[in-house]
């Protein structure tokens, strides 16, 4: 029987949570109302970051169970999935595993980038929000709202504002603004009060509109 090639997942969550969900409760009065809701649940960090990104590019405009058919392909063709196996890997079996000449010059690229030493990984715990985010964004195919749910969901960082989250400005609209719609600079406004805990509280405003936790 073949060895499996695939390692446990880790799980970590924010160890600033709890003081986090306190903070909010008490500067907002939608936070106060949610927060309750939901239990224990939380921020949930899983896989490493080639990984993470890796899976990012693979689910890029489409659904949900089709980019998981395709992960599961992908992660099949190297003996570990890692960047210097992934660079080892032949287009012909990255098409053949459904991935579009796109995505695999996007995974090649990201492969070099951690190959290279270019995305400095040992270095993010010293780095700001926005410092990392230019690393990731230099990437073919990863804009900003991927390398921001990278530092909520991978890094964990409490203090994310994704305004070009759908979701997001959906979940301010609904609890804030009775469901009209809403500017960037109104859910700016709106999230003022939540700082310097705002991924929590984007993570309750997923929450608000879909009660099964989020996961990247």
């Amino acid at each position: 029987m073949a060895a499996t090639k695939k390692a446990a997942i880790q799980l970590s969550t924010p160890a600033y949570w709890a003081d986090a969900c306190t903070h909010l409760a008490k500067r907002d009065r939608v936070m106060k109302r949610l927060i309750p809701r939901f239990g224990d649940a939380c921020l949930q960090s899983r896989g490493d970051a080639f990984v993470t990104l890796s899976r990012s590019i693979v689910g890029q405009q489409i659904s949900v169970k089709a980019a998981q058919s395709v992960w599961n392909r992908f992660e099949a063709l190297p003996k570990r999935l890692t960047p210097a196996h992934v660079l080892k890997l032949k287009v012909d079996d990255m098409r053949a595993a459904g991935l579009s000449a796109r995505k695999v010059e996007y995974l090649v690229d990201l492969a070099l980038h951690f190959d290279s030493g270019r995305i400095h990984v040992k270095q993010w715990d010293g780095m700001d929000d926005e410092a990392i985010i230019a690393e990731l964004v230099a990437i073919r195919g990863i804009g900003r709202w991927t390398a921001e749910m990278f530092l909520m969901f991978h890094l964990l960082r409490p203090n994310v504002l994704p305004l070009d989250d759908v979701g997001l400005i959906n979940g301010i609209s609904l609890n804030y603004f009775s469901g009209e719609p809403v500017s960037r600079s109104e859910a700016r406004e709106v999230a003022e009060a939540w700082a310097p805990w705002r991924s929590v509280a984007t993570w309750y405003m997923w929450r608000s509109l879909e009660p099964l936790p989020v996961a990247y």
